[in-house]
């Protein structure tokens, strides 16, 4: 895995999605690395890449209430577990659970394995609500995937939730989740 500053020097072989994210961080002028690496389906193939990056790399959930009527992204540091009683009061949702993989196509345009925040440049819509844990914002620099898992980036979380959530028209609610005993 070898660490690349911006895009890639061709898009042969790229999907249209992940080109999308490249066109969007350049448009706005954000800065970020990237790592091509086989398909990322774990978090030990995720910490191999994190150490590649030298970026905290996040846990990435899509969830939903039971009606299917609410949906949420979650980010929490990839060394805490999730347990839906910290978090649902804190949004005033109960029974949360995790959201279908045609769900997350449908709102993100991105299928298990691959999904990241920046998911919500495909969400015109605002359907789904972006939640953050803190210790996620107390990170220097933020690993994710650009809406595919065969590559990674690395940028300074100052511009994923300043500039690059703006350009994607979202914000997003920070949660506090307990971790475990």
């Amino acid at each position: 895995m070898e660490l690349q500053k911006g895009r890639p020097v061709t898009s042969e072989g790229r999907l249209e999605k992940e080109l999308r994210t490249y066109d969007l961080l350049d448009e706005i002028g954000v800065e970020y690395w990237r790592i091509d690496h086989e398909p990322a389906f774990n978090m030990e193939i995720c910490e191999e890449i994190d150490r590649s990056l030298g970026a905290l790399i996040c846990k990435n959930l899509f969830l939903c209430n039971r009606q299917k009527t609410q949906f949420y992204l979650l980010m929490i540091p990839g060394n805490k577990k999730f347990k839906t009683k910290y978090l649902s009061h804190q949004i005033g949702s109960a029974r949360l659970s995790f959201a279908d993989a045609e769900d997350m196509e449908k709102y993100l345009d991105i299928t298990p394995g691959a999904v990241s925040i920046m998911g919500l440049m495909n969400d015109k819509d605002n359907a789904v609500r972006l939640l953050v844990d803190e210790e996620v914002l107390a990170s220097e620099l933020l690993g994710c995937h650009p809406c595919v898992n065969t590559s990674s980036l690395r940028m300074r979380t100052s511009d994923v939730f300043g500039p690059v959530l703006a350009a994607m028209h979202h914000d997003m609610t920070v949660v506090h989740l307990e971790t475990e005993d």
